[in-house]
């Protein structure tokens, strides 16, 4: 499965006065529908909807249409009808001008003061008329439908990129990684030879009170407590395993955001004491190095799904 951003968008349109694939609009239909989603990151599924006036009771089925597909991100849903420039002049039916003069006379017998009606008022009205009973549920879901698969297109190119970012990061962790084992190793026997020597000068200083096998034996056991206090072996391992489950999320892909969150947070505890035991200018630097490939990590994982 890809990998998918929740960051992405999308917008189509539709004339009303073509029937949309597989279904059959009033003739009295006019005008263009549009449609646009956007998303952005979000810890959980947040949908929000600003539709038009002749649009909000749709919004249960675009709620349920968009539950079924995605499930994190911060997404707008915006929608509207708008009227082509033929239809802002188009003549109204015979049947809506009969209503409208009988609405009228109604409306003036009982408040004779009342102003008639007036061409605009007709024209406006007449529109009103037409598009109020248009069926606009089936060619809005249809289209909500095509606008959602071009978002979750547009969230798989984005998460392909993010996914291409993590694993080259993760390659570089490695690679620090490997440059960090062996420096352990130098490192006790560095001290090892120092403290030696440190015992050999006391020992001198001394006049010979103590032994060559005591100095000897003080000196490898400082060596020792030493080696134990600034072993990052464990720190290693972990980070190892750390980098390769979260290649495995990324290579299997799906819903894997909120378990590549932790597994960063992870990694960032390990380099941290990486750090702290550091008992050498290039073990800090390795450290250092580590936590900012992490930091841009945790970045683009806020954005995956």
């Amino acid at each position: 499965m890809p990998v998918y951003s929740m960051t992405g968008y999308a917008s189509a349109q539709h004339s009303m006065a073509q029937a949309a694939p597989g279904q059959d609009l009033r003739p009295t239909s006019h005008g263009r529908l549009g449609l646009e989603i956007r998303s952005v990151n979000s810890r959980f599924l947040d949908l929000s909807f600003r539709l038009s006036e002749e649009l909000r009771q749709h919004e249960p089925a675009l709620r349920e249409l968009l539950q079924g597909k995605l499930k994190r991100g911060k997404v707008e849903v915006r929608a509207g009808l708008e009227a082509s420039q033929s239809d802002a002049v188009r003549e109204p039916a015979a049947r809506v001008l009969q209503r409208l003069a009988s609405v009228q006379d109604t409306v003036r017998t009982w408040l004779p003061d009342a102003r008639a009606l007036s061409v605009a008022d007709v024209i406006r009205l007449g529109a009103t008329e037409d598009t109020s009973q248009a069926d606009l549920g089936a060619p809005l879901q249809a289209l909500a439908a095509k606008t959602l698969d071009d978002l979750l297109a547009a969230r798989e190119r984005e998460g392909a990129r993010l996914a291409a970012m993590l694993l080259g990061h993760l390659k570089q962790l490695r690679e620090l990684a490997q440059q960090a084992s062996p420096l352990v190793p130098k490192l006790v026997e560095q001290q090892r030879a120092r403290f030696l020597e440190r015992w050999n000068e006391a020992m001198g200083l001394a006049e010979g009170t103590a032994s060559p096998e005591a100095a000897q034996d003080r000196a490898l056991t400082e060596a020792t407590a030493f080696a134990i206090r600034i072993d990052v072996a464990e720190e290693l391992t972990r980070l190892a395993a750390h980098i390769e489950e979260i290649e495995r999320l990324i290579r299997k892909g799906g819903e894997v955001g909120k378990r590549l969150d932790f597994l960063i947070q992870e990694l960032h505890r390990e380099a941290n004491t990486l750090g702290s035991k550091s008992a050498a200018l290039e073990l800090t630097r390795i450290s250092v190095d580590m936590k900012v490939l992490i930091e841009q990590m945790r970045e683009q994982v806020q954005n995956i799904e």
